[in-house]
């Protein structure tokens, strides 16, 4: 199996999955999206492979998806298309029967955090700047997990701030990372992480973590998701007199210039 926008590689019983776009900060694409759900069929049928890593090549994890693929907003069923397409990518990671872990550096922003925080376990290098600017730029949430993570408060002053500015030690306090480590040591201690979940009985961590899930998933979780992202259809496809004129300066003058006509 050939893949052009990730890595995929085995080392003993973890299966890498790195993201390889290293001159767009590992955007993730529509052809990202499909390779990922590729690479995730291949770990998960392959019996040798016990847990799920994933990293990104360069100098990022990722900085979310790549504004230069979306749809036409006057499009309703491509733009709903695409959206869900990114909605099940991230939630694979969650979903997947076996365990997933984030080795996350540099940027981790938008719906990358969102994949990111959907893994199991997520360690993040110092240095790394975590966030969520989508409301700068009159998007939506693609998957509104954060509150099921951090709580609704940290949630809501994370993302209606568009605050991209979280170091990892902030991640770390607001339980979106499980460990800070540094830079040169984040794939190792991913790997003892991976070898360690490797090591235990593979029917009970399979129905452990799904235990874990469920017991989100029964108060409601997946369904307070799945209305989210039928809001993020609707933030992405209103046009309004505010969104026109930021969308022109974006267009005529770039995305500092935009951010910067909010303040006037």
């Amino acid at each position: 199996m050939k893949f052009e926008t990730i890595k995929y590689a085995t080392q003993g019983p973890l299966a890498w999955l790195t993201l390889n776009r290293p001159d767009k900060l590992n955007a993730i694409s529509a052809s990202m999206v499909a390779e990922l759900n590729q690479a995730l069929d291949k770990a998960e049928r392959d019996d040798a492979v016990r847990v799920i890593m994933l990293k990104g090549e360069g100098r990022a994890f990722s900085a979310g998806f790549d504004l230069e693929m979306a749809s036409d907003v006057n499009d309703m069923e491509a733009l709903r298309s695409e959206l869900k397409a990114g909605f099940d990518i991230i939630m694979r990671f969650w979903d997947c029967h076996k365990p997933t872990i984030a080795a996350v550096h540099g940027y981790c922003l938008g719906s990358a955090m969102e994949m990111a925080v959907a893994c199991d376990v997520t360690l993040a290098a110092e240095g790394c700047r975590f966030g969520a600017p989508e409301v700068k730029f009159g998007s939506g949430i693609v998957v509104l997990i954060l509150p099921w993570i951090c709580g609704p408060k940290r949630a809501k002053e994370l993302l209606l701030t568009g605050n991209d500015r979280v170091s990892s030690e902030q991640a770390e306090a607001w339980g979106l990372v499980n460990y800070v480590v540094a830079p040169a040591e984040l794939l190792e201690k991913a790997m003892e992480m991976g070898r360690e979940i490797a090591r235990n009985d593979s029917l009970a961590v399979r129905l452990t973590k799904q235990a874990i899930n469920t017991a989100y998933e029964i108060p409601g979780m997946r369904k307070a998701l799945e209305h989210a992202l039928e809001l993020d259809v609707i933030v992405e496809s209103t046009a309004t007199e505010e969104s026109r004129r930021f969308n022109e300066i974006l267009e005529n003058e770039g995305a500092k210039a935009a951010i910067a006509s909010r303040d006037s």
